[in-house]
């Protein structure tokens, strides 16, 4: 798709595929990012094409109204505002947050440049721009912001977020990215239920899927991968959990009670009463 920026230029905005194109991860959250840009048309597309591939965004149209937004992860901002400067208003947003950000304009000189990177930009992009080389750039400064993730490990099955792998009992687990993200979410917490609209919401960023039996498809598939050492239950009307394999499975079943087994304590006659007759041992197996 591409889209006048109300100049000669265009900036081009291509659809995204959402299975393959995805930057959010389950294992964080969603990232909020900040569209600072008076051309309404343009941010429309552009915060279209960043919802799809995961990313929570917010628009503002002024300088004023971006001040006023809540917090966020990222800011990516225009610097000809109709309210004041950009350059200004990334200083601000600077002293104020720790929030990256990324300018995104027309200004191609080397001196608009060096002053948004001195303002406290961590980057500078110059429109027209693809939104692969965006979407990059927005993964890169993450990266200096955020820490990896911790690797995974669920009983036999090691999980790497931040290598995307999955591996069980040492032998890698060939998992497509939707599988990866469902067994990520369930492994971070074992024999907790997590809700199906969770997995909706985290996994396939929708609030609905329908009648569709997306969900229950890769839960199979990935059952079948795993095998018998690491099993996912069904929790009916709720969701699913992980089950592993842990030392309370290995403890014999309780016993039934009037009888002592080897081991066993005999109990102590001496505190009951006085008068009452003492109880028959039971027999020691």
């Amino acid at each position: 798709m591409t889209l006048a920026t109300g100049t000669t230029r265009q900036t081009t905005v291509p659809p995204c595929d959402l299975e393959d194109a995805m930057d959010q991860r389950p294992d964080q959250p969603p990232t909020r990012l900040l569209l600072v840009d008076d051309d309404v048309r343009l941010a429309g597309a552009l915060r279209s094409a960043l919802r799809r591939r995961g990313y929570l965004v917010e628009h503002a149209t002024t300088a004023a109204a971006a001040l006023s937004c809540q917090p966020f992860d990222l800011v990516l901002l225009d610097l000809g505002l109709p309210d004041g400067d950009g350059i200004e208003l990334c200083r601000r947003i600077r002293a104020e947050t720790d929030a990256g950000i990324i300018i995104v304009t027309g200004r191609t000189n080397q001196h608009d440049r060096i002053m948004g990177l001195n303002a406290g930009a961590d980057d500078y992009i110059v429109k027209p721009f693809g939104l692969l080389e965006l979407t990059a750039r927005l993964q890169a400064v993450l990266r200096r912001y955020r820490p990896k993730p911790a690797a995974l490990v669920a009983g036999p099955l090691a999980i790497d977020p931040d290598r995307h792998t999955a591996i069980m009992n040492g032998v890698p687990l060939d998992l497509t990215n939707k599988e990866f993200q469902v067994l990520t979410l369930l492994a971070g917490t074992p024999g907790v239920v997590v809700p199906r609209q969770r997995l909706v919401s985290e996994v396939w960023r929708t609030s609905w899927l329908g009648k569709s039996r997306t969900v229950d498809v890769h839960i199979a598939t990935l059952r079948a991968k795993l095998g018998s050492a690491v099993t996912i239950e069904n929790v009916r009307g709720v969701g699913y959990r992980l089950i592993v394999p842990g030392p309370a499975s290995l403890l014999p079943p309780p016993r039934p009670s009037g009888k002592l087994h080897a081991g066993d304590a005999v109990p102590d006659c001496r505190d009951q009463g006085r008068d009452a007759p003492p109880s028959p041992l039971p027999m020691i197996n």
